[in-house]
């Protein structure tokens, strides 16, 4: 027999693999490549039954081994035998298309958590407020002040705490128009709240202007000996409106 001009033949060697064993050999080497990427007992899509063969949850079908035998398309056929070994796309084996099987895992997990039945939400973790017995509003006494310099506004509030609690320093917040419940909102307004225990939280309405933080524009002071509260802050100043721009007039006229 003429081995030497024989397509695909060779002195010394085997005959020409039929079509059968090509493909017995393909499906054999797509097996170990699948064995060695991916661990199969731990796909939840793609299990062994009772029977020896192997079932796909995510395209529910069945297969008689890891890698599905290219038996719709001979073109497709690898490739859509790896979308059930969940390798992801870019895989080139043989130049076949990359799998897309992310895509529909990611389509089964949405539709299974919005067929899941609702679960509890976690429990909120409870702060105690701390209670305390409120013996009334502290007195109180507000100053307006204007920069000679600057020409900026000022509050000086001076809040009296004879009755403080030991250990206690007094404590303030601004509060938006938006955070309070008392009053309909109004965002002209904000809110400067002061607390100390045992007394109750008392708050000074103000205009809702941008408030200077510069050094030695907004400062407090704690006296622990006449318990007492000082608070100054400034507002910034506000930029005065553009002059409204006159058309220009015929030549020759001023």
């Amino acid at each position: 027999m003429d081995f030497q001009h024989r397509p695909g033949g060779k002195t010394g060697s085997g005959g020409v693999a039929s079509s059968s064993e090509s493909n017995r050999d393909r499906r054999e080497r797509l097996r170990q490549l699948a064995l060695e990427t991916i661990d199969i007992n731990k796909d939840p899509y793609f299990m062994k039954n009772h029977l020896g063969s192997y079932e796909c949850k995510l395209c529910l079908t069945l297969h008689n081994n890891e890698v599905r035998p290219p038996t719709w398309a001979p073109s497709l056929g690898v490739g859509r035998g790896l979308r059930h070994l969940g390798l992801g796309p870019g895989l080139p084996v043989g130049g076949l298309p990359s799998c897309i099987c992310p895509a529909h895992r990611a389509r089964r997990a949405a539709k299974e958590a919005k067929e899941a039945p609702a679960q509890p939400a976690p429990e909120k973790v409870k702060v105690e407020v701390k209670k305390f017995v409120k013996i009334g509003r502290p007195g109180y006494k507000v100053t307006k002040q204007r920069d000679s310099e600057t020409g900026q506004q000022s509050l000086l509030f001076q809040i009296d705490y004879p009755e403080v609690a030991e250990g206690i320093m007094p404590r303030h917040r601004f509060m938006s128009a938006y955070e309070q419940r008392i009053e309909p909102p109004d965002r002209r307004w904000q809110y400067l709240l002061m607390a100390a225990e045992p007394y109750e939280t008392i708050a000074f309405k103000v205009p809702s202007r941008e408030i200077d933080k510069a050094e030695g524009k907004f400062w407090t002071h704690w006296n622990r000996e006449t318990k007492q509260f000082f608070l100054q802050f400034h507002f910034k100043m506000e930029k005065p409106p553009a002059p409204p721009s006159l058309p220009a007039g015929p030549p020759g006229v001023k």
